[in-house]
C-alpha cells in the first residue's frame, strides 16, 4: 500500500495524521509512505524525523494525494482538498459528514472509500478513535471557558474556583459521555460547583459513584436545563449522537434565561452543535456574543494542543492504519464489523444511515 500524509490545511490546525513512528512501522511492513514537507512541524515532528523513519518527502499536497492509495489525515477534507480525492482511494480521517452536506456529496462523487474515525466502534459500544479527542476537548472546554469568563473577553468576570470568602463559579455540563465527564472533572478540579446532565439514568448513577463531591447529576429534560441555565456561569455542550447531527438542546429563546457574561462552549459543533445560536469559529477568532452570552464554538478544539492531541490520536489510530494498509478497506470490513462501521461512503454509495438521514440522501447497507 502507498500511504500519504498531507499537511492539515484547516484554519489553525496543527495536528498531523501520523507520527514518525507510524511511518517506521508501515515501512517495516513493506508499505511506502509519502509525507508532505512540514506536515508534522505543528506537532513538534521534523521532516528529518520522518525521513529517518523511512518516509519520502513531497513538497505539494497535490503530489501526496495523487500518488497515494491511502490518505491518513486528522480533519475532514477541506474544500481545496475535495477535488484531489481519487476513485477507490482510502481516506482515513475524521469526517463528521452529518454536519457537512458539501463534503458528503464531494466524497460520493469522488467514489473514494471514506473511513471515518468517529464511527469506528468496539465491543462495548464505544468509539475508540473519537475518545482521545473527546477527552482533550472535554478538558479544553473548561480551560477555554474559564479564560473567556474573564472580563476583557466580555465574560462576567467570574473565577471558576472562587477564593476564600467568595463563592466559586457554576458549571453546567450537558451530556455525560467522554467529553462531559472530562469537562466535569476538570471543572471540579478547579473548585467550581458542577452539574452534569444526561438522559441515561445508568450513566448518571455511575457518575455519582466516582465524581468528586462538588459534582452533582440531574436528569436532562427541557425544564431542568432551563432552570440550570439561569444558574450557570459556564455551559458546556457535550452531546453526541454517533455519526448523526447533534440535537439542539439550547434554543435561541433559552438565551434569555442565561445571565449576561456567561459563556457557552459547544463541543458538539463538529456535528452541527447542540446550541441553536452556535456557528463554527476558529482558534484565531474563537468567540462571538449573542444576547450578552459569549459563545465559543471552535470546530477543531484539540488542534490548539497539537502535540498532546497528535500523540493521543495516533496511539488509537495507528493500529487500524496498519491493518488498513495490510488488508485494504473491503477485506478489513469483512473481517471486522467494527471497522465496517467506520466506512461512511464507498465508491459512490452512502453506507452510513444517520448521515443519509441528515441530508435526505439515499442509503445502502454495506452488508447487502
Amino acid at each position: 500500500m502507498i500511504v500519504g500524509v498531507p499537511t492539515e490545511v484547516k484554519t489553525d490546525e496543527f495536528r498531523v495524521g501520523m507520527r514518525p513512528v507510524g511511518v517506521e512501522m508501515l515501512v517495516r511492513d513493506g508499505h511506502s509512505v509519502f509525507v508532505q514537507a512540514g506536515a508534522g512541524l505543528g506537532s513538534g515532528f521534523t521532516d528529518e524525523q520522518y525521513v529517518a523513519a523511512g518516509a519520502t518527502l513531497l513538497l505539494k499536497a497535490s503530489e501526496v494525494w495523487e500518488r497515494s492509495q491511502m490518505i491518513v489525515k486528522v480533519k475532514e477534507p477541506q474544500p481545496a482538498e475535495i477535488p484531489m480525492i481519487k476513485a477507490d482511494q482510502i481516506v482515513f480521517t475524521y469526517f463528521h459528514f452529518a454536519a457537512d452536506r458539501e463534503l458528503t456529496i464531494g466524497c460520493l462523487e469522488s467514489k473514494c472509500i471514506a473511513c471515518a474515525y468517529e464511527t469506528l466502534t468496539d465491543d462495548e459500544g464505544r468509539l475508540p478513535l473519537l475518545t482521545p479527542m473527546s477527552e482533550v476537548a472535554g478538558k479544553l472546554s473548561i480551560q477555554e471557558g474559564a479564560k473567556y469568563l474573564e472580563r476583557p473577553w466580555g465574560g462576567s468576570g467570574v473565577l471558576l474556583g472562587g477564593v476564600p470568602g467568595v463563592a466559586p463559579g457554576n458549571v453546567l455540563v450537558i451530556g455525560g459521555g467522554v467529553v462531559g465527564t472530562c469537562a466535569a472533572r476538570m471543572a471540579a478540579g478547579l473548585g467550581a460547583d458542577v452539574v452534569i446532565a444526561d438522559i441515561n439514568l445508568d450513566r448518571l448513577r455511575a457518575l455519582d459513584e466516582f465524581m468528586p463531591e462538588n459534582v452533582h447529576t440531574i436528569y436532562s429534560d427541557p425544564q431542568a436545563i432551563r432552570e440550570r441555565l439561569a444558574w450557570a456561569d459556564l455551559i458546556v455542550g457535550a452531546v453526541l449522537l454517533p455519526g448523526a447531527r447533534a440535537p439542539k438542546l439550547i434554543r435561541r429563546e433559552d438565551l434569555r434565561h442565561i445571565r449576561p457574561g456567561s459563556v457557552i462552549v459547544d463541543v458538539a459543533i463538529d456535528q452541527g452543535g447542540c446550541v441553536e445560536t452556535a456557528k463554527v469559529t476558529t482558534h484565531r477568532n474563537p468567540i462571538y456574543t449573542v444576547d450578552g452570552v459569549v459563545h465559543y464554538c471552535v470546530g477543531n478544539m484539540p488542534g490548539a494542543v497539537a502535540r498532546t492531541s497528535t500523540q493521543a490520536l495516533t496511539n488509537a489510530t495507528l493500529p487500524w492504519a496498519l491493518k488498513l494498509a495490510k488488508f485494504g478497506a473491503d477485506q478489513l470490513a469483512r473481517m471486522d464489523h467494527h471497522f465496517a462501521n467506520c466506512i461512511n461512503t464507498t465508491r459512490g454509495t452512502l453506507v452510513n444511515k444517520p448521515v443519509a438521514e441528515a441530508h435526505d440522501l439515499e442509503f445502502a447497507s454495506l452488508c447487502t
